[in-house]
């Protein structure tokens, strides 16, 4: 007879099974996702043993064999930090914002901290010491730092990301940045009672919700997908076709103008009439803030808001793709979803969860000092540019220096830095240095790009060094899938002591495949 389990038992079950802790809000994603069938009806869910114990297979120790078979037995799993879920690698300010291509800060911690065991054979960092991240990108390093008792300092050529960093390490006066949001907020839905939009949405979801209960039935449809039971495409593309003239007909009602007059720039050209109006009118309310710190933070929230508005695919948030106006069936839900009208909801989402991961950092954080500089780390006088800021901490450095170097510089063709927050600096004004990135994507993989960034990683290095101890330690976290950083570390007379090669699980929305990266330990040669 098959063994039925509720969700509590399911989730005991999987967490005895798996030798980890499994949530019930875990066994639920599997089951409204379809890699589980719910069997039962609503307030009796039930699921079978047997179907548990197949989903697992592929995510216990044969995940770690299959891996290694691809990648190599030197991969070491433990540094896979898989045991934490994604609220832990994401804790409190590492995600104010989002960020492509940053590390989780478990990483950083495992080698900052004291700690000794089998492959970290001895510490190399203590409290006190100052670290620096030169490639700073959203401040997983100096965080990290500032919850450990050590002094940091951040350096990136992109303005906005310095932003970001710095905004994760300043103490607020929280009551006022509450006040603060409260009162955009209220003024925002105020604005919004001149505009159809509200309404027009409200009619939109009733019709949605409708229209998905008959057709895409939670968690049966997706189930089904997974037996192979139903096309996909071919069924998603039948029902968006089938719902657009719904669609059409409440957006002629309401009047709604789906596109801006001109495409000029990016907030032009991703965001619809509406939602542009409301991020200038929350924009300029910001502006109107005399305390800085304050206004920076809601300027964060209000970036991280019109990242979540733009016109395209829940699919297609990471790399865009052409602008949605309208209704589509959606492969990541498993329904018809519809692109952003207003952005009173996210704008409330956020400010409401800033101030809850403030609160929950500065419980954390420690009387140290730590800073974010904008600037080109081959060529930068660190020193100088903290004396600008805080002279105190600038003699701090000059009489004790740097202990070493926690970073993850840029990979070679990969990511372009400045344009994936490009929102951000067309709302802001920043000036971009895209052309001062090192590895950009626009530079391509050749050649000439791989030489190119030898030379810029080096630069950085030799860089750095003027303000390092002599015996300092650098760890260098990168997929160095064309063997550049032992030519790198012989270049920065540095020599490689070490080496981890870590597994990186769930790196993209889309991309869960094998893949590797290694954190290189340097030294003085």
């Amino acid at each position: 007879m098959e063994t039925l389990f509720s969700i509590k038992e399911a989730s005991e079950w999987a967490t005895k099974h798996l030798g980890k802790n499994v949530t019930t809000s875990n066994i639920s994603y599997l089951i409204q996702y379809g890699r589980v069938k719910k069997i039962g009806n609503n307030g009796t869910t039930q699921i079978s043993k047997q179907e548990l114990i197949d989903y697992y297979k592929s995510y216990n120790d044969k995940r770690e064999i299959s891996w290694k078979n691809q990648l190599g037995e030197d991969l070491n799993w433990a540094l896979s930090f898989e045991q934490y879920k994604e609220s832990e690698t994401t804790k409190h300010v590492h995600r104010l914002h989002p960020y492509k291509g940053k590390f989780i800060p478990q990483l950083v911690e495992y080698f900052l901290d004291t700690h000794v065991d089998n492959f970290k054979k001895e510490s190399y960092f203590s409290k006190g010491d100052i670290i620096l991240d030169p490639f700073s990108g959203s401040g997983t390093s100096i965080v990290q730092s500032c919850e450990l008792g050590m002094h940091s300092i951040g350096v990136d050529v992109s303005a906005f990301n310095t932003l970001i960093g710095n905004c994760k390490i300043t103490k607020y006066d929280l009551a006022e940045v509450q006040s603060e949001g409260y009162r955009i907020t209220k003024l925002l839905e105020k604005f919004l009672l001149n505009s159809h939009t509200t309404e027009f949405e409200d009619r939109l979801l009733k019709e949605l919700y409708k229209f998905n209960n008959d057709y895409f039935p939670v968690p049966d449809y997706k189930y089904r997908v997974k037996q192979g039971e139903i096309d996909e495409d071919k069924y998603g593309a039948e029902k968006e076709k089938m719902f657009l003239p719904i669609f059409n007909r409440l957006i002629k009602e309401y009047d709604i103008k789906l596109r801006q007059d001109n495409a000029e720039n990016f907030l032009d050209k991703w965001y619809s009439h509406h939602v542009r109006d409301e991020i200038r009118f929350v924009f300029e309310e910001i502006k109107k803030i005399k305390n800085s710190d304050t206004k920076k933070i809601l300027n964060i929230i209000l970036s991280r808001t019109i990242r979540s508005c733009r016109a395209t695919t829940h699919a297609d948030l990471a790399t865009l793709k052409e602008p949605i106006t309208s209704t589509y069936y959606c492969a990541k839900h498993g329904k018809i979803c519809k692109p952003l009208f207003s952005i009173l909801k996210w704008w409330k989402t956020y400010t409401k969860d800033t101030i809850n991961r403030l609160i929950q950092f500065d419980k954390l954080r420690t009387q140290t000092f730590h800073i974010c500089l904008s600037g080109d780390s081959r060529t930068i006088n660190i020193l100088n540019e903290i004396e600008k800021i805080n002279p105190t901490f600038s003699q701090k450095v000059k009489d004790q220096k740097i202990k070493g170097i926690f970073s993850s510089p840029p990979y070679v063709g990969l990511i372009n830095y400045h344009e994936q927050h490009a929102y951000a600096y067309d709302l802001f004004g920043f000036d971009r240095k895209d052309d001062l990135e090192i590895g950009s994507l626009y530079k391509g993989q050749g050649k000439e790009a791989k030489e190119s960034y030898v030379q810029g990683i080096t630069d950085v290095l030799n860089n750095c060094k003027k303000f390092l101890v002599e015996d300092y330690e650098i760890f260098l976290v990168a997929n160095d899938k064309y063997n550049l950083y032992p030519t790198i570390a012989e270049n920065s007379g540095m020599q490689i002591v070490n080496q981890y090669k870590r597994p990186v699980l769930n790196r993209t929305e889309k991309d869960k495949g094998a893949y590797s990266e290694i954190i290189f330990h340097l030294r003085k040669k």
